[in-house]
């Protein structure tokens, strides 16, 4: 994602964006296989090329779970560097959430009281708890699991053919997540009020708001902010993991690409749903990319400030 600073604002002036499965196999080797790594590079290459034609001068590259947990993660960004110049930085847990919050709290319901912002990526997903107000949140709390939907598809094995089986191969995969995020859900607890807001940024959530509003293709501006009721997100998601992969594919805003992926997705939703069971959910088709985007413009601001205040003191110690 490539932006302009406006004032306190950003305007989005080229962006990118292709699903690699980097994290695939990893759960069963630990390690990043050749042909994730030849996708994730194919797709870093078109972001290379187009950071050299804007005349890019700030920029920030991250990866995330699938290259903390693999044994071969090093080499695999330094591969990157050399192929492409992009020299990506290994964030931690704790920073992937701290900046997908940065990036899409604007969308989160006016209320009172905590709130919760979650984040499901390929290889883990991010729950933090959030004081609202102020320019940026605080974090009260947060807790990141291993599971994402590749991480996820892949520890429960392949979808069975029968309705059966991937009704309780579904089940299984809520009762993973919801495991992991026990000692989480325990800790929150006492946070919770009458008026619980939650708000979900990914691929999975824009997604079942697109299956919500019935979209034939996905449509940015029709999902990014909407609020949805939260028993129609469960009915959605219990209805795709029912599903064969080929009815999924079907689905415009779906497709081949994701239909196989969507159901972990679906199932760390309504895990997320049982441990906050807000009756609206919020959608952001925004986040980690926002965030360093905020983060970056407020470095650039403090460096020019500071660079300005030197030039100051320089001027006045010559007089």
């Amino acid at each position: 994602m490539i932006a302009r600073p406006e004032d306190e604002n950003f305007t989005v002036i080229d962006a990118f964006s292709r699903v690699v499965r980097l994290g695939e196999g990893l759960a069963q080797t630990g390690r990043l296989s050749d042909e994730a790594m030849d996708r994730a590079l194919g797709a870093l290459r078109v972001c290379a090329d187009k950071l050299r034609k804007r005349k890019v001068y700030l920029a920030r590259s991250v990866a995330t779970e699938a290259c903390r947990r693999a044994s071969n993660g090093d080499e695999f960004i330094e591969r990157v560097r050399r192929e492409t110049g992009i020299a990506l930085n290994v964030i931690t847990a704790e920073e992937e959430a701290r900046l997908a919050v940065l990036g899409c709290h604007i969308l989160l319901e006016d209320g009172r009281g905590p709130a919760v912002i979650f984040d499901i990526g390929g290889g883990s997903t991010e729950l933090v708890l959030i004081e609202s107000g102020g320019p940026v949140p605080r974090i009260l709390d947060w807790q990141s699991v291993p599971w994402g939907v590749v991480s996820l598809s892949e520890t429960v094995g392949q979808e069975p053919h029968d309705k059966d089986g991937r009704v309780a191969r579904y089940a299984d995969m809520r009762q993973l997540v919801r495991d992991s995020f026990s000692e989480f859900a325990e800790r929150i607890e006492a946070h919770r009020t009458d008026e619980l807001r939650l708000l979900g940024t990914s691929g999975t959530v824009t997604t079942l708001a697109s299956v919500h509003l019935k979209l034939p293709q996905y449509d940015r501006k029709a999902v990014d902010g909407l609020i949805v009721p939260a028993m129609d997100m469960r009915a959605i998601s219990s209805g795709l993991a029912a599903m064969s992969p080929a009815e999924r594919g079907q689905l415009g805003c779906i497709g081949t690409e994701r239909a196989e992926l969507v159901v972990a997705g679906c199932a760390i939703l309504e895990a997320i749903l049982d441990i906050w069971p807000a009756d609206r959910l919020g959608v952001a088709d925004r986040g980690i990319r926002e965030g360093i985007l905020r983060s970056l413009m407020a470095a650039d601001a403090e460096g020019q400030a500071a660079q300005q205040a030197l030039h100051l003191l320089r001027q006045k110690e010559s007089h």
